[in-house]
């Protein structure tokens, strides 16, 4: 499949498809004519002797010093060798393929200069699944992500290194092996490709899909926690969060009711029930999670203007005019990726209290230490527990804002940067905390379940049950449980338990 792009509306949906089944992309034909118009008008000043920075000027602090035209070329493949400094393990392959897809996508508004060449070389590397090596660190989030994405405009050059089936190759022959030509860089057009905030943008995105990805799941083990507990659905009364009007928590509510219904262990206690209420981590569940839905909404609103905008400089605009300003500055990236580590944080924090809830017999009403089934002699899910809790204290600590620091670089011309870059990058680790601990919750709610039995829960969670017993099965007796932690964890981070009870019936990231 070949998702077509529409400069200035791209939707997180497409983007998401980029991300999680690595579709191809290519820029709408439509918009070829205003590429081509900026680019003439970059070679015309490039021709000629009037100073305009990044064109025929140094660069940052180098700004002053003015290039002969005949330098042009030189002084972009100068740039780009000199700013692959990344350092680190090579960026996934999914997450380098969105990289190119949001170049594309800013290149393709057309206000950047650059010849339809680049625009076509990077649409025939995702197409023949060419990826550049891309380094995770190096970028502060501030005059674009410069290093990481020098490492990409090194692979067009003929430079640096990439991945092409399955092998790591020097770029030069990887695109050979692929069919495809290098460039080289006319005036501004390695400037072009550096500046802009493409690799802090990819791994929100990433980060934000994967968040809600988990977020649905724990809808599903959250509801799966309150059967076994044999908690009480009173509270996610439509009135309720209707009278509170928040658009998360409404939806939350909705999701639970739904996946509660027609639960034969609710029915048993509706009366003679001795709890008045229970504890904030099953009674709750709307307020908090629905506001974490709040925050990942709000911050894909953030990402998806983001990546639909221009983030280089300088710019030609629609009067011709070639002006710098500082679009390459990603702080509402790092405010956005702020916002999606708090909701994964909280995500986590109040799943892995309904897992303490369920293996505490003091709490559990009723059900047998740690969910074993012969306890004492079986020590059940008491360790399953406690690796819940420090995935949670761990996202914790890396919940701390990224946005409010900043270092001066570049001899003090770039003095106030983002650190977006880094700031994404760790919700890669969040989410894949969370996606165990919300694997963890669904194997004590599960065990939790069957232990009502022969009362059963509802249909649709049944149906989560059952997916998750097709990858682990129940624990009767004591038993190596690395793998059944990995198996529910990847059913979460794979999307099959949401799969499992229809994925229409969740709370969209789209409201």
């Amino acid at each position: 499949m070949t998702i077509t792009l529409h400069p200035g509306t791209v939707p997180l949906a497409d983007l998401a498809s980029i991300y999680w089944s690595g579709e191809n992309a290519v820029l709408d034909r439509g918009f070829d004519t205003q590429i081509e118009k900026a680019a003439a008008r970059i070679a015309a000043i490039a021709a000629g002797n009037e100073p305009v920075y990044g064109v025929n000027t140094g660069f940052g602090k180098l700004a002053s010093i003015k290039i002969d035209a005949a330098d042009t070329a030189t002084l972009q493949r100068n740039l780009i060798l000199s700013h692959c400094c990344g350092v680190g393990a090579a960026l996934p392959e999914n997450i380098v393929r969105l990289i190119m897809a949001l170049k594309l996508i800013s290149l393709g508004r057309g206000a950047s200069g650059v010849r339809l060449d680049l625009v076509r070389l990077i649409e025939g590397m995702l197409e023949r699944r060419v990826t550049p090596l891309i380094p995770e660190k190096g970028s502060v989030g501030a005059s674009g992500d410069l290093a990481p994405l020098a490492h990409l405009a090194a692979v067009m050059m003929g430079e640096g290194e990439a991945f092409f089936e399955g092998e790591r190759l020097s770029g030069s022959a990887a695109l050979e092996r692929a069919g495809l030509a290098p460039v080289v860089l006319a005036a501004k057009e390695g400037l072009a490709l550096i500046n802009g905030t493409q690799a802090s943008t990819a791994l929100a995105l990433a980060g934000l899909f994967r968040a809600h990805r988990a977020a649905q799941a724990a809808l599903i083990t959250g509801a799966l926690s309150t059967d076994a507990a044999m908690g009480s659905s009173a509270p996610f009364t439509a009135d309720i969060h209707t009278l509170r009007g928040h658009r998360g928590q409404i939806d939350t509510a909705a999701a639970l009711r739904a996946l509660l219904d027609g639960s034969a262990i609710r029915q048993s206690h509706l009366d003679g029930d001795e709890r008045v209420q229970d504890p904030y981590c099953i009674r709750c569940q709307p307020q908090v999670d629905g506001a974490c839905l709040d925050l990942l909404r709000q911050a894909g609103r953030t990402l998806e203007i983001e990546a639909n905008a221009v983030t280089d400089n300088p710019l030609v605009l629609s009067d011709e005019s070639v002006v710098s300003g500082g679009n390459f500055h990603a702080e509402p990236v790092a405010f956005a990726a702020d916002q999606i580590a708090i909701a994964i944080c909280e995500i986590g924090a109040i799943a892995q209290r309904r897992i303490a809830l369920l293996v505490d017999p003091a709490l559990s009403y009723g059900l047998p230490p740690f969910l074993a089934r012969k306890p004492g002699l079986n020590s059940g899910l008491m360790i399953a527990e406690v690796t819940s809790a420090a995935l949670m204290s761990e996202n914790k600590q890396m919940s701390h804002p990224a946005s409010v620091d900043s270092t001066p670089t570049s001899a003090n011309q770039e003095d106030h940067v983002s650190m977006a870059c880094h700031g994404a990058r760790r919700l890669l680790q969040m989410t894949e905390n969370l996606f165990a601990i919300i694997g963890i919750e669904a194997l004590a709610g599960v065990q939790g379940v069957e232990l009502r039995a022969p009362l059963t829960t509802s249909p649709l969670l049944q149906k989560a049950a059952a997916c998750l017993r097709e990858a682990v099965p129940g624990l009767d007796e004591d038993r190596y449980m690395a793998p059944d932690l990995a198996a529910a964890t990847g059913l979460v981070a794979a999307g099959a338990l949401t799969a499992s009870i229809g994925p229409d019936l969740l709370p969209a990231l789209e409201d």
